[in-house]
């Protein structure tokens, strides 16, 4: 056991450590922000409106997230009209690129999440809420999206803890992550179990916390519906 160079490295697992933090907020915090109107849009009976976001759902959740980051930072830039537009400076950039596959894997997963538990309100509420005269904006601001979100948190605090490992994979677009830090410690030092060990306690510790802010926000706001 070579701890040595773990103990001289922990520098870089905790550069490692907070980008991989840094990738987790940005894709749960975009991925959410859009997950969110294309739910309801994704529960509404028109099917104009609702099967583009079914079938944006179905290829992103029914695809390697590997594959998408390889296609977006790997595939477009093959392309000549690509690299001659505006949007080049940015999908030649791997932390936008994977930025982007993250936020759109992990939105393709929340939108679902969202809309079951969308479809899943008690019609009481709903009939409640238009006895009292509430109109659809109202309604949905108030009561439908509250619930939901409420009941929707026990399985995206699972889709958060899977982002989390699957921000591993920003290391094969050179971005020094977590899982980066530890390639590059095995790379230089030849011990791939203490690197990669090193990593997964960090992973672990990230896990931890995760769980325990989930736990804390359940008990806060799913404590009326346990009332029940």
């Amino acid at each position: 056991m070579n701890l040595e160079a773990i103990t001289d490295n922990l520098p870089l697992y905790l550069s490692g450590a907070w980008t991989t933090f840094e990738l987790l907020i940005i894709s749960l915090g975009l991925g959410l922000a859009f997950a969110i109107p294309l739910a309801v849009l994704r529960t509404l009976p028109q099917a104009w409106i609702s099967r583009p976001i079914w079938l944006y759902t179905y290829v992103f959740r029914g695809t390697p997230m590997l594959v998408q980051l390889f296609l977006i930072y790997y595939g477009l830039a093959q392309f000549e009209w690509m690299q001659k537009s505006a949007l080049w400076p940015y999908f030649s950039s791997a932390w936008f690129c994977a930025c982007l596959t993250f936020a759109l894997n992990t939105c393709a997963y929340t939108v679902e999440i969202i809309a079951g538990s969308i479809r899943a309100l008690p019609a009481g509420e709903i009939e409640a809420a238009k006895a009292l005269g509430m109109s659809r904006w109202v309604m949905l601001r108030r009561i439908v999206l509250p619930s939901a979100l409420r009941r929707a948190l026990p399985a995206y605090s699972n889709e958060a803890i899977f982002m989390l490992h699957g921000t591993a994979l920003a290391s094969i677009v050179t971005i020094m992550d977590l899982t980066g830090a530890a390639r590059q410690v095995n790379s230089t030092y030849y011990i791939p179990f203490e690197a990669f060990i090193t990593a997964a306690v960090f992973y672990l510790l990230l896990t931890l916390a995760l769980v325990g802010l989930f736990h804390m926000a359940e008990r806060r706001w799913l404590r009326p519906l346990m009332a029940r």
